[in-house]
């Protein structure tokens, strides 16, 4: 019988933590976990279990990746200006914003992030983060809570929707700098969620009509495809293409849908079911942190889209 070494040319080899990109079929003795793993192609998409946030929570708002992302914000019920750094594996506490607040609006990256608005109260408040602290910049024009956003880094973002505490269908563009009112939303709403970037983004659901999508093309929405499952309070990632949505309200759910650009399929249930969840990442790799489950909960989750290169544990009964 031919030898592990013998069929991949090398022996298994030993690591403190999983190699960070593992080809198919690699197989490896992890010394922390005291196990082996190897990595495989999914062939349907997946979450799986990761590491949990310090402080639970619900209302907050996220920025960055699945192996590098920034939680911020929310409420367990006292609201709370706590940040948490994600490596991949775990959360760290980072410096606090300066203004404690829930159900804001999040875009960015782990060291380049925005957050805007919040409450209730409504808050205009804008808060940079630069990889180390929170600095407050320019005030939105609309103050607003239960909104939604989109953008690359803490230069370049949108915001839509949210509650004044009447529903808003108010857009705004920052420009690194400033504010500028743009084109609104086609339906009004707040408790929405948002994907893209500040001249192609997504718009997804949200109270009081809980299915509606639109896409933004830099200056004006336009109506498209609804989610197959109505909510509020959800988690949206990815691009105005390709997008996923997971969590929501009412009641709470665990589905998760994504978006081909076109229209919304049905992907498999969150572990756990929750609203006011963070969410951060790309529609073939994204993390679900924290919301309500009845209660706060701390949980993280690992979504992995079908194509995607997992690890696997090899456990023995």
């Amino acid at each position: 019988m031919a030898t592990y070494k013998q069929i991949q040319g090398t022996a298994v080899q030993n690591y403190t933590n999983d190699p960070a990109n593992p080809v198919e079929g690699q197989l490896w003795y992890n010394d922390t976990a005291n196990s082996f793993k190897y990595s495989s192609i999914s062939a349907t998409g997946s979450w799986s279990t990761g590491g949990s946030l310090n402080t639970g929570r619900e209302g907050l708002k996220g920025a960055g990746t699945q192996t590098a992302a920034l939680g911020f914000g929310g409420g367990n019920p006292t609201v709370t200006g706590a940040t948490e750094s994600y490596d991949g594996t775990s959360w760290t506490e980072v410096n606090d914003l300066n203004t404690a607040r829930k159900h804001s609006s999040g875009v960015g990256t782990q060291t380049s992030a925005l957050m805007a608005g919040g409450g209730a109260p409504p808050l205009a408040v804008t808060e940079s983060w630069n990889g180390t602290s929170w600095t407050e910049v320019n005030d939105l024009n609309t103050a607003r809570y239960a909104l939604a956003g989109a953008g690359v880094d803490n230069t370049s973002a949108l915001v839509f929707g949210g509650s004044t505490p009447a529903d808003t269908a108010n857009t705004e563009l920052w420009n690194g700098t400033s504010w500028t009112e743009v084109s609104n939303l086609n339906t009004a709403r707040f408790y929405l969620a948002g994907a893209g970037t500040q001249t192609s983004a997504l718009a997804i659901a949200g109270a009081p009509t809980n299915v509606d999508t639109e896409t933004w093309n830099g200056t004006s929405w336009t109506e498209v495809n609804n989610l197959n499952t109505g909510r509020n309070q959800l988690a949206g990632t990815g691009t105005q293409t390709s997008a996923l949505a997971f969590g929501g309200n009412f009641p709470v759910y665990a589905q998760t849908e994504s978006w081909n650009g076109t229209s919304w399929s049905e992907e498999a249930d969150l572990s756990t079911a929750r609203h006011s969840l963070g969410g951060v990442g790309i529609s073939t790799s994204a993390l679900a942190f924290g919301g309500e489950a009845l209660p706060f909960t701390t949980a993280t989750e690992e979504w992995n889209g079908a194509g995607a290169t997992i690890t696997k544990t090899i456990t023995t009964s």
